[in-house]
C-alpha cells in the first residue's frame, strides 16, 4: 500500500491519496490475504492481424532503485524484415515485481511522444507478473525512421520497499497486404514534451501551466491534441476532495481544493479546448485490497483525451512559432501533464489560409459549492458545474474553403457525505458530455461526428483507525465505470460506430496492528461490453474474491 511519510506530506495527503477505505464493505473483516494472483482485465485483447509480422524488444531493463534517475533511453529502427508499410504497430509492456514496493507511474515515450502512460502493481512477498497491450498505429509517422525511445519508472529500492520492477517493452509491426491495408494515420506526428531523450512529462505545481511553443506546416488542414494528464499526492484521488474550509477542520483525514478539476487547453493564450478528466485510481489506491487480482478502470492502460484543435489552424499556418498551453483547473497538489499533436496537411498545396471565426471557450468554469450541516457533525456537500462552448474557424485549401466547428457540452456533479471527523466520506461523482465536431465543405454535405462520455464514481469510505504507518483500519467499496460512445451523423440521427462500457465494482479491508496485520481481503469484478479494434461485439465478466478469480466468460453480444 501506498505509505507516505506524514512528515513530509502530512497525514492528510497520506490518507487522501492512498488510504481512504470505505464502510460497507463486503470483503472479510477478519480474513487475511496474504497473495493473490496475477492481474488479469476484461478489457479486449488487441486484434493481431494475420500477416507477416516482426516483434522487436526495444527494452529490458530492470527499475531498481530509480527515483531520481534520468529514464532509460535507447533507440527504436524499423526491422529490416518488416520495413512497411503496416497494417498495425502494437507496443507490449509486460514485468514482475515480488517484495514490498508502492505502485508506481511509468511512461513511454518514442521521438518525444508519449506513446503509453501506465501504473504498475503493488506486489505480495511470492511475486506477481502481468502485461498490457496498446495500439501505437497512430504513432507511424514517426517509427518509420530512428527515433530515440525513453522510459520512466521511478521507484524506490531500499531496507523497507524491497520489489524491482523488472519490465520488457516490445513493438510488433504487421505488414500490410491487400486484406489488412496500411493503417491511416495522421501525416505529421509533433510531440509537445519536455524532452526526446528523457521523460517527456511536465510535473506542475497548482496553478502552474505546461506550454510549448512551435511552429507548424504552412499547408495545415486538420489538427488535433492528444492530452495525459494525472493528478499526485491529495490529487492523485481529487474526486475525493473537499472544500478547503472543511479540510482544514479535520486535516489528518481530508485533503481540500474541493473536487472539481478539468484539464484546459490553450493556444498562443485563447482558450481552445476543454477535457474533463477519468478518476484514476491507482493499484494501492483507496484500499490496496480492493483491486487485487482486477485493477481498477484506466488503472494499467490510460486514455489520453483527444482535442480537436482545427478551428485554429488559420492562425498556425503562418510560419510563426506558436504556444501550446496545458492547465489541471483546479488543482489543490501535483499535475504530470504531457501532449502530442496528430497534423493533416493540404497534398495539393503549399500553403493555406483561414481564420478563427468563433471562440466562447471560457477558462474561468462557474463551479457551485454547498455545505450542509446534518446529524452530529456531518456536512453534505454538493459541487456542481455546466460547460457548454463553441470554437469555429475556416480554412482556404486546394479543395476549396472548409469550415470546422466544435462545440462541447459538459456536466459535472459530486455529493459527499462527510462525517465522524473526516474519517467517513459517502461520495458519487457524475462526469459526463459529448463533444461534436461538424465539417462543412466547399462542395458536398457537411459531416458530423460525435463522441460521448460518461464516467461514474462512487465510494463509500471508512478510516476508523490511523495512528500511523503499523497501526490503522480501513475499509471500502467502490463502484467506477467508463462509457464511450463515438457516432457519425446520419440525416436527423446519430449512428454509434464504437462504444464501450467498462465497470468495475470492489470492496475491501485492510488493518494492522502494532506493524501486524490483522485484517487483509477483498473481492472485485469487472465487467466491459463494447466494440473490439474490428468491429466485433465483445462481453467479458470477470468476477474475484480474496485475491482470485471465481468466474470468467467471454461472450459475443448483440
Amino acid at each position: 500500500m501506498r505509505m507516505r511519510a506524514a512528515g513530509v506530506l502530512g497525514t492528510a495527503a497520506l490518507l487522501c491519496a492512498a488510504l481512504l477505505g470505505a464502510g460497507t464493505a463486503q470483503a472479510d473483516q477478519g480474513r487475511i490475504e496474504t497473495s493473490y494472483q496475477n492481474p488479469v482485465t476484461a478489457l479486449p485483447p488487441v486484434s493481431q492481424p494475420d500477416t507477416h509480422h516482426c516483434t522487436v524488444t526495444e527494452m529490458q531493463y530492470d527499475f531498481g532503485n530509480t527515483i531520481s534517475s534520468p529514464a532509460w533511453s535507447g533507440t527504436v529502427t524499423p526491422p529490416a524484415d518488416c520495413a512497411g508499410p503496416w497494417s498495425k504497430v502494437v507496443l507490449n509492456w509486460s514485468g514482475s515485481v515480488q517484495g514490498r514496493q508502492y505502485d508506481r507511474l511509468a511512461g513511454v515515450w518514442i521521438g518525444g511522444a508519449e506513446v503509453l502512460r501506465t501504473s504498475t502493481p503493488e506486489p505480495t512477498q511470492q511475486g506477481i507478473s502481468w502485461s498490457l497491450e496498446k495500439d501505437v498505429s497512430a504513432f507511424i509517422p514517426l517509427l518509420r525512421t530512428e527515433q530515440p525511445i525513453a522510459v520512466s519508472l521511478g521507484n524506490v529500492v531500499n531496507s523497507t520497499y524491497t520489489g524491482v520492477y523488472h519490465m520488457k517493452l516490445t513493438l510488433t509491426y504487421y505488414q500490410a497486404d491487400r486484406r489488412y491495408p496500411a493503417a491511416h494515420t495522421a501525416d505529421q506526428v509533433l510531440p509537445l514534451s519536455a524532452s526526446t531523450t528523457d521523460a517527456g512529462w511536465t510535473y506542475l505545481n497548482p496553478g502552474q501551466s505546461s506550454s510549448k511553443t512551435v511552429t507548424l506546416p504552412r499547408n495545415l488542414t486538420d489538427v488535433r491534441m492528444e492530452v495525459y494528464a494525472r493528478g499526485g499526492g491529495c490529487d492523485e484521488q481529487w474526486f475525493d476532495s473537499v472544500p478547503t474550509d472543511l479540510a482544514n477542520k479535520y486535516p489528518d483525514y481530508l485533503c481540500g481544493g474541493g473536487p472539481y478539476r478539468e484539464v484546459q487547453v490553450s493556444v498562443d493564450g485563447r482558450p481552445a479546448g476543454i477535457a474533463q478528466p477519468y478518476p484514476v485510481v491507482y493499484s494501492g489506491g483507496i484500499v490496496p485490497t480492493l483491486w487485487r487480482p482486477i485493477p481498477a478502470v484506466d488503472q494499467f492502460v490510460t486514455q489520453a483525451y483527444d482535442l480537436d484543435l482545427t478551428p485554429f489552424a488559420g492562425l498556425l499556418v503562418d510560419g510563426r512559432p506558436h504556444t501550446f498551453t496545458i492547465t489541471p483547473y483546479g488543482a489543490a497538489d501535483g499535475w504530470t501533464v504531457d501532449s502530442t499533436l496528430f497534423l493533416d496537411t493540404d497534398h495539393h498545396a503549399a500553403r493555406t489560409s483561414g481564420a478563427l471565426t468563433e471562440d466562447t471557450l471560457s477558462l474561468s468554469p462557474a463551479v457551485t459549492t454547498t455545505e450542509t450541516p446534518g446529524a452530529g457533525d456531518l456536512v453534505d456537500v454538493r459541487v456542481s458545474a455546466r460547460r457548454a462552448w463553441t470554437t469555429s474557424g475556416w480554412l482556404d485549401t486546394s479543395a476549396g474553403r472548409v469550415r470546422t466547428t466544435v462545440t462541447q457540452q459538459a456536466g459535472y456533479l459530486n455529493t459527499d457525505a462527510v462525517s465522524s471527523g473526516g474519517q467517513k466520506q459517502v461520495m458519487s461523482q457524475r462526469e459526463n458530455g459529448a463533444t461534436v465536431v461538424t465539417t462543412t465543405p466547399a462542395h458536398g454535405h457537411a459531416t458530423a461526428v460525435r463522441h460521448s462520455w460518461d464516467y461514474p464514481i462512487t465510494v463509500d469510505s471508512d478510516v476508523p483507525l490511523y495512528t500511523d504507518g503499523d497501526n490503522y483500519s480501513l475499509s471500502a467499496t467502490v463502484h467506477q465505470g467508463r462509457v464511450l460512445i463515438d457516432s457519425v451523423s446520419q440525416g436527423d440521427h446519430w449512428r454509434t460506430v464504437d462504444f464501450s462500457r467498462d465497470v468495475v465494482d470492489a470492496s475491501g479491508v485492510l488493518a494492522r496492528t502494532n506493524g501486524v496485520t490483522t485484517a487483509a481481503d477483498g473481492q472485485d469484478s469487472e465487467h466491459y461490453t463494447g466494440t473490439t479494434d474490428t468491429g466485433a461485439c465483445y462481453d467479458h465478466l470477470i468476477r474475484a474474491a480474496h485475491g482470485y478469480v471465481t468466474e470468467d466468460h467471454v461472450t459475443g453480444c448483440g
